[in-house]
């Protein structure tokens, strides 16, 4: 059996596992994510197809073990994403589906063929389809919905420096990785593998965040957010002027690369209690490096709850001094937002300033420990955990309340 850990439709899972185990099986059978078919089990007719750090790929010839440390997604991840939302739309509408059975892997290849080369002139569907088999539809109705969605959505660039697993791309493709001259079996040095050392993991350290008083007008809650970190502004800069990097310091949010426009496309995923949500939905930015200065503003829905929410985050670094003495970085943050539909009522709450200063604090929190963290270094995913925030906030406030109860 081989350890493993693979993060998995953003949800890391670790399992011991059979070195022949196919990432397919391993998703079907250990996972329960059925909504991977499994064909022909010869990568051939696409029904497997799944994406790995962001590339499609055929999970019925990719071995799970191959996987360990890599982003897996299933069919059942992309429920609130915005592109395979309006995919699906225009599968249903063009008649591009019978007995469903081709069509997880179909819409994810789908998918991936329109963020890649949407704009590509000429753009042959059927070859760059060809890949995935279908022996219902005749593959017109699935071409005119792939024709439909790539008229209307710009092409996304590959992400870059990943990591390629399975199979390999083959001599026709557009990219191949690179190739060594096979090793003579006896001129191979026979020595036992080291063991892996463990990363070093990074401490938190609790850091102050000021929030100033939240106003509503028109709907749109206001507020604002400053903390000092004990780092350069160089450096603080570097770190938050890629949305990504600040994106994986902001507790529930997971953004694309963005496109060369400064276009977004990203998910925010929330979890308060009893109130779980999902806003899928895209946005803009724009950078000021001369002032360290930048926005990035969104709108998404929720397709559960049919909620809706926009916002915008504005926040600009100036030098200070710390505590100690030294040179550290302020960060004045102004935030606004508007929730409409069911959740609309949680905006409302008088919960609200508690919980956006415990997030406000996560999120230092989680900047600092990056900036402190060595190469290599094991930093935790920013996660909106739901119970532990607001049971937090309540205990702060029953805090507050005996306080003012004993006249303190």
């Amino acid at each position: 059996m081989t350890h493993i850990t693979i993060e998995v439709n953003g949800k890391p899972v670790t399992a011991d596992v059979t070195p022949r185990t196919h990432l397919a099986d391993f998703l079907r059978e250990h996972l329960l994510l059925t909504g991977t078919h499994i064909g022909c089990e010869h990568g051939v007719c696409g029904a497997c197809t799944v994406e790995i750090d962001g590339e499609i790929a055929r999970s019925c010839i990719t071995f799970a073990v191959a996987c360990d440390g890599a982003r897996v997604r299933t069919i059942e991840s992309f429920d609130d994403d915005p592109l395979m939302a309006r995919m699906r739309d225009a599968f249903s509408t063009s008649h591009a589906l019978q007995c469903g059975y081709c069509t997880p892997g179909m819409l994810i290849a789908a998918r991936d063929l329109v963020r890649r080369k949407a704009a590509e002139p000429g753009l042959d569907i059927r070859t760059e389809m060809s890949g995935n088999l279908c022996r219902c539809t005749g593959y017109a109705g699935i071409i005119e919905a792939i024709e439909t969605v790539t008229a209307e959505a710009p092409a996304v660039p590959a992400l870059a420096g990943y990591r390629w697993v399975g199979p390999a791309p083959g001599p026709g493709a557009a990219t191949t990785q690179p190739t060594k001259a096979p090793v003579p079996t006896a001129a191979r040095p026979v020595t036992p593998a080291a063991p892996k050392a463990a990363p070093p993991a990074v401490a938190s350290r609790p850091i102050k965040v000021e929030v100033g008083a939240i106003t509503v007008v028109d709907g749109e809650t206001r507020f604002t957010e400053s903390f000092v970190l004990e780092h350069s502004r160089a450096a603080v800069w570097d770190l938050m002027r890629d949305p990504q990097k600040v994106a994986a310091c902001m507790p529930g949010l997971a953004l694309d690369p963005p496109a060369a426009n400064d276009h977004l496309t990203g998910r925010m995923e929330v979890k308060l209690g009893p109130i779980s949500a999902g806003f899928s939905g895209e946005g803009a930015m724009s950078r000021d490096d001369a002032g360290h200065h930048m926005m990035i503003e969104g709108r998404g829905s929720d397709r559960k709850s049919g909620s809706r929410a926009s916002g915008r985050v504005e926040y600009v670094l100036s030098e200070t001094a710390t505590g100690g003495g030294g040179a550290g970085t302020r960060v004045d943050c102004v935030i606004a937002f508007t929730l409409q539909g069911p959740l609309a009522q949680f905006g409302r709450s008088d919960l609200v300033r508690d919980l956006v200063a415990r997030i406000g604090e996560a999120f230092a929190r989680n900047v600092d420990m990056r900036l402190r963290a060595p190469e290599g270094a094991v930093v935790a995913p920013a996660e909106l955990g739901g119970f532990s925030l607001v049971l937090g906030v309540l205990l702060g406030r029953l805090r507050r309340l005996l306080l003012r109860l004993l006249g303190r």
